[in-house]
């Protein structure tokens, strides 16, 4: 399958799908994962607009609004994040508060969609796609919380989750394989920055035209080069960085395990060996308590060894074993 090179989309974001002559790209985008058509009105500032190539561990993001006035956040990330689910909350809630004046009623709250572009592994999943929204459910019975009919008609929406932000996560090294589809394509070209000949999704004509890395002019692409080394460096790091915790990790493991299993097995030493000579002193407390009282011929010592071992709890099996005295006896003796 023949490929040709493409600007990768992160830099794009950077540096010229701010232009609106090229807000198709985006649209494109938009309209492949919502399969409905997006257009965008305008784009709003955004919290994180770097234009330094060397700033590569902050994301990169494009605030848009469509012609309804709901937001999209397109966000991409390279490093890895362990609070990056909290982070996408964040910049939600930032909007909401951010994009509604002080006054308005809450059902003035715009809409808003986060889509997430991820360079990493972030959670536990095997999907290349994931789609949050908010529901409400009934703890007994189940159900869906709906709209009121006067809620439909007046919030325009069907149910309660549209009223909510939602959020996309596309997880592009998590795509393996060949596209098949519009969406695959451009996951394909998000993960590469490849797109195929044969690719039909909406935005990826646009960016064959505008992404192309013959157009840059030589300042640019020495730029652009730079940029790919620190994302390659940046993910070596990540990697080893984790690759070296792990070799830590089981190596504090190893010792503390040792640790352990030594103090584990001093004090099961200890517990068999207070056992074994509590036993064998009881042993030679027994026989030298009933040579001494047959000796004496005094059955009564017997007797009293006999009724002592008893009350203390042993058994008239354990009795006999240890005194040599057949059952009958010790029960006569009892």
């Amino acid at each position: 399958m023949k490929t040709e090179k493409y600007i990768r989309f992160d830099w794009a974001m950077k540096r010229m799908l701010r232009d609106k002559a090229n807000y198709a790209v985006l649209e494109g985008l938009l309209t492949t994962l919502f399969k409905e058509k997006i257009s965008i009105n305008k784009l709003l500032e955004s919290e994180s607009n770097q234009e330094d190539e060397f700033d590569k561990y902050n994301r990169v993001d494009i605030l848009a609004e469509n012609s309804k006035g709901e937001l999209f956040i397109i966000e991409v990330q390279n490093n890895d994040e362990y609070a990056y689910f909290q982070r996408m909350l964040f910049g939600v809630s930032k909007l909401v508060t951010e994009y509604i004046n002080r006054g308005e009623g809450y059902q003035n709250i715009k809409k808003i969609y986060s889509v997430n572009i991820v360079y990493f592994d972030l959670g536990q999943g095997k999907d290349y796609l994931y789609h949050g929204k908010t529901e409400f459910l009934g703890v007994n019975t189940g159900e869906v919380l709906n709209l009121s009919p006067f809620q439909r008609q007046k919030f325009n929406v069907d149910v309660v989750s549209e009223l909510y932000p939602e959020y996309y996560i596309l997880k592009v090294n998590d795509f393996k394989g060949e596209p098949n589809t519009p969406l695959e394509e451009w996951i394909y070209y998000l993960g590469t920055g490849d797109i195929t000949n044969g690719s039909t999704a909406p935005g990826l004509n646009e960016a064959r035209k505008k992404l192309e890395l013959a157009l840059m002019s030589k300042d640019e692409l020495s730029a652009y080069y730079r940029h790919l080394d620190n994302t390659v460096i940046l993910k070596d790091n990540i990697y080893t960085s984790r690759g070296e915790g792990m070799l830590e990790g089981r190596a504090m493991g190893r010792k503390e395990g040792m640790r352990e299993g030594m103090e584990k097995g001093i004090k099961k030493g200890l517990k068999k060996g207070r056992e074994e000579g509590l036993a064998e002193g009881l042993e030679k407390g027994i026989e030298k308590g009933l040579k001494k009282g047959r000796e004496e011929g005094r059955e009564e010592t017997i007797k009293n060894i006999v009724a002592n071992l008893k009350s203390a709890g042993m058994s008239i099996e354990i009795i006999a074993n240890a005194t040599g005295l057949t059952k009958e006896e010790i029960e006569e003796l009892l």
